[in-house]
């Protein structure tokens, strides 16, 4: 059992050469002490309505350096945890000249891992590789793992957090089963981060996240009637205020380096108030979150990172959006110029995550550009009604039901794929999840750059089987002819590029990872394996695994089952 001091973590977050950052939730105000081979670092509790939180920033360290450490709270040893089994807990820093090594998916719902809650949601592919990692095995340990949406499901709940949701509210009252405010959100958050196995990895494991829209609701921005919709319940402004600003404690301090963090203004509010005790901030931080909902442009979500010879962009997709009819785009124009900047060769590898696929199977992709004319007016207004509904019932909101924005950044990527933005790089990789199923698909090329799309969802929450065959027919096979048919009927141009997948789909739980390797990039995919009804216990075994190789290289993809 967790001593009570400690209520969430450690959570090892943002790990470079020389620093690190450690975030815990504790049960009271305090001061959380982090010691790791001869030092010891310390820093108070911040308060949001009546929880406790701490991000304890190590500095100093030796790059290439592995240092157990441990976590007090007001002077009392909590973490390691005496008795678990795992092995001690790491800081582990980036060694200059090594090449990345990055695990990463999305979708992963909160529920039990015994067999009642893998026969519905399938083994949690996170919690077999932690056991594995805990194991002490061949598994090599990645620098960081990448989380692309759907850390929590707000709108989907479990029998646990139903339950908790019950003991405080009617639950037949808007908006019923799901989440409502700050409090259910921190409940969910310890339910999804609190599994033993899940929690040592994460306390050693660096780890990077990004929202989806189930971490705030379906169809999360979907189009402008969808927010005009939410905006008309009584219950949404609660809902995407509390969602906004325990993201920012949960997930997006940790994604922030030293530099970052010391810019963010509510990170400025925290540091400003030090010397009064401990900081409450829930007012600041709920009108921060309701400024960042009406103006996306007042603040960021997106970052960059930069391992040595490869970059990784992180990309919002969600809040970023501008829903103007007039003026309809994934990406804003600050978001856009943001990227555009930072879309640079120069890199050996050149890593865009965002949580939906850039490069959607091509029948999908024609089907949400179709989409997204008939909605706005293509085919007149009564085909757009249809449109709309069509829209938000099978979630067509992926970068092809937004055509502007998707050319846009499409030619970003061409243009560094043929050296106009500094030297060429091996691969430019997309990393996505969201449509919960696998594949691996290549931009039709033949010189410059390869122009990869690498999907891994999801984590935990796979589709109903018979929803796994009508997704296959619909992203494969007839549904790319005539889906370029019917964007065309409604006077959609062709996308400026052709691709096609060179591996999947699959549709099991699973983990990916990436590693950058001499004759290009290799990736393969995990998921967890129970054997003789150990439910607790899962193996991990390989699904899939691809090498990229470079152009330079000479060779094409290879790909191992």
């Amino acid at each position: 059992m967790t001593t009570p001091e400690l209520v969430l973590g450690p959570m090892m977050r943002y790990v470079d050469q020389s620093s690190a950052s450690i975030w815990v939730e504790t049960r009271d105000n305090a001061r959380v002490t982090v010691s790791a081979g001869a030092g010891q670092w310390e820093a108070r509790t911040f308060a949001v309505h009546g929880h406790h939180y701490a991000l304890v920033e190590v500095d100093g360290l030796e790059p290439g350096s592995v240092t157990p450490y441990t976590v007090a709270v007001n002077g009392v040893p909590v973490w390691p945890e005496p008795g678990t089994g795992f092995l001690p807990p790491v800081i582990a820093t980036l060694k200059p000249g090594k090449p990345l090594r990055l695990a990463f998916g999305s979708c992963r719902t909160s529920v039990p891992h015994d067999g009642s809650g893998n026969r519905s949601h399938g083994v949690d592919a996170l919690r077999a590789y932690a056991l594995e990692m805990s194991s002490g095995g061949k598994e090599p340990w990645p620098d960081l793992v990448a989380f692309l949406g759907d850390q929590v499901y707000a709108d989907s709940t479990s029998e646990q957090m139903q339950e908790f949701i019950k003991a405080r509210r009617d639950i037949t009252e808007p908006p019923g089963e799901e989440l409502k405010d700050f409090e259910e959100y921190a409940h969910l958050y310890n339910l999804a981060w609190s599994d033993p196995a899940n929690r040592w990895l994460l306390s050693t494991l660096p780890s990077a996240m990004i929202f989806d829209d189930h971490d705030i609701r379906d169809d999360w921005n979907a189009s402008r009637s969808w927010r005009e919709a939410m905006e008309d319940t009584d219950w949404w402004h609660g809902r995407i205020v509390a969602g906004l600003a325990s993201y920012w404690v949960y997930q997006h301090l940790g994604n922030l380096s030293p530099q970052e963090r010391a810019a963010d203004v509510i990170w400025q509010e925290i540091a400003s108030r030090r010397g009064d005790g401990e900081p409450d901030i829930s007012t600041e931080l709920d009108s921060f979150a309701e400024r960042a909902d009406q103006d996306p442009e007042t603040y960021r979500w997106s970052f960059c990172r930069d391992f040595g010879d490869t970059r990784l962009l992180v990309v919002d997709s969600r809040a970023a959006r501008n829903l103007d009819p007039e003026h309809r785009a994934l990406l804003d124009d600050a978001e856009m110029d943001w990227l555009d900047a930072r879309m640079r060769g120069g890199f050996r590898h050149l890593l865009v995550a965002t949580s939906l696929p850039f490069l959607l199977p091509m029948g999908l992709h024609h089907l949400e550009a179709w989409d997204e004319a008939v909605s706005e007016g293509a085919w007149g207004k009564i085909p757009a009604r249809f449109g709309e509904k069509l829209r938000q019932a099978v979630d067509l909101e992926h970068w092809g039901a937004f055509q502007e924005s998707f050319r846009r950044v499409a030619a970003m990527a061409e243009d560094v794929a043929d050296g106009g933005r500094g030297p060429a790089p091996d691969s430019i990789t997309f990393l996505s999840g969201d449509v919960h199923f696998s594949y691996v698909s290549e931009v039709e090329r033949t010189a410059g750059s390869r122009i990869i799309q690498a999907v891994c969802s999801p984590i935990r929450n796979p589709l109903p089987r018979v929803m796994r065959s009508f997704g296959a027919v619909m992203s494969y096979g007839l549904a790319t002819p005539i889906g370029a048919l019917a964007a065309r009927s409604a006077k959609v141009p062709d996308p400026p590029f052709r691709w096609s997948g060179i591996k999947g789909p699959w549709f099991d739980n699973n983990l990916a990872c990436l590693e950058v390797v001499p004759e290009g990039l290799k990736l393969w995919w995990q998921r967890g394996v129970v054997e003789g009804g150990d439910n607790l216990n899962p193996r991990l075994e390989r699904v899939a695994e691809i090498t990229v190789a470079s152009r330079k290289a000479g060779s094409p993809a290879r790909e191992r089952m």
